[in-house]
C-alpha cells in the first residue's frame, strides 16, 4: 500500500524474524559448544516447525491487508468498467507475501516425516527473498529521485539475504552466515519504517524535498547507520545467550557435582553399614 502503514507491516514483521534468528542461531551454536539441554536433535527442528507457521501466520494477514483495506483491488486485477490494472502495488506486495507463505508451507513440510529434501526449505526462503528483490527493482521506475534511491538502498539488503540463504543450502548450520543473514532481515525491517517515515510522515508531518541532492546523501548515510544499529543488536544478542547458556552450564556442574557427593556419602554409609553387620 502507498501509505506509511504499508511499510510498517512487512518491516514488523521481518524486524520481528530478524529478531528471533538473532537469538535463536547464537543459541543453537553455543549450546552445540556446551553441550546443553536445548542441544538435543529434536528441539530445534520443533522451533523451524513453530516457525514455519508464524510465517505462513504473518503472510496471510498481510495478503489480506493488502486486498481488503478500503482502498485495496478487493482480488480484482482489472477493472471491467475502465480496462485498466487495479491496485497493482497492492498487488506486487501481495505477491511478495505469497512467496514467504510458500517458505513457511515447506517449513512445516520440513518438520513432518515426508521425506523433504534437506535444504529445501532454506532454497525456497531464497526463492522468497529474490522475488521481493524483483519485484521492488520494477517498483519505483518513473518516480521521484529519493523515492528511487531509498528503495535501491533496500535491495542491497534483499539481495545480500538471498545470496546467503542461498549458500545456506550447500552449508547448513554456518553460524556465520546466520548471523550475518540475521541482520540483514533486521536491516530490512528497519529500513522499511524508514522508507514509511520519509515518503509518508506520520502524523501530517514536513514532507522531504524528493529532489534535493542533500536529502539522498543523508538517506545513504542514515542506511549506513541503520545496519550499524543491527549490528549493535547483534552483538548484544548474542553476549547475553552467552550469559545464559555459560550459567546454565555452571548450574549443571554444580548439580552434577553435587549428585555425585551424595552418591559418594551413600555409598560410605552402605559400606559401613555391611562391616556392621558382618561383625555382629
Amino acid at each position: 500500500m502507498a501509505n506509511f502503514k504499508g511499510h510498517a507491516l512487512p518491516g514488523s514483521f521481518f524486524c520481528i524474524f530478524g529478531l528471533w534468528w538473532s537469538v535463536k542461531y547464537p543459541l543453537k551454536y553455543l549450546n552445540n559448544k556446551v553441550k546443553g539441554n536445548c542441544s538435543s536433535n529434536k528441539c530445534y527442528p520443533r522451533l523451524e516447525f513453530i516457525e514455519g507457521i508464524t510465517k505462513a501466520v504473518f503472510v496471510l494477514v498481510g495478503m489480506l491487508a493488502e486486498q481488503f483495506v478500503p482502498d485495496g483491488p478487493h482480488m480484482h486485477l482489472v477493472s471491467r468498467e475502465e480496462h485498466n490494472w487495479v491496485k497493482l502495488m497492492n498487488w506486487q506486495h501481495t505477491t511478495m507475501y505469497f512467496f514467504y507463505g510458500i517458505s513457511g508451507v515447506v517449513d512445516i513440510l520440513t518438520f513432518l516425516p515426508l521425506n523433504v529434501p534437506k535444504g529445501l526449505d532454506r532454497l525456497s526462503l531464497s526463492l522468497a527473498v529474490f522475488i521481493e528483490g524483483l519485484l521492488f527493482y520494477f517498483h519505483v521506475h518513473n518516480r521521484p529521485a529519493l523515492d528511487q534511491h531509498i528503495h535501491s538502498l533496500l535491495l542491497i539488503a534483499v539481495f545480500g539475504g538471498s545470496i546467503t540463504i542461498l549458500i545456506e543450502v550447500f552449508m547448513r548450520n554456518h553460524i556465520v552466515l546466520e548471523l550475518f543473514r540475521s541482520s540483514l532481515t533486521i536491516l530490512q525491517g528497519t529500513w522499511f519504517w524508514q522508507i514509511g517515515f520519509v515518503l509518508y510522515p506520520p502524523g501530517g508531518g514536513p514532507e522531504w524535498d524528493q529532489s534535493d541532492h542533500d536529502n539522498i546523501m543523508f538517506i545513504t548515510m542514515c542506511f549506513c547507520w541503520h545496519y550499524a544499529v543491527a549490528l549493535i543488536i547483534m552483538t548484544i544478542n548474542y553476549s547475553f545467550v552467552y550469559c545464559c547458556v555459560m550459567r546454565h552450564k555452571r548450574l549443571v556442574g554444580e548439580v552434577n557435582i553435587g549428585i555425585r557427593k551424595i552418591s559418594s556419602k551413600t555409598c560410605e554409609a552402605q559400606v559401613s553399614l555391611l562391616a556392621g553387620c558382618e561383625e555382629e
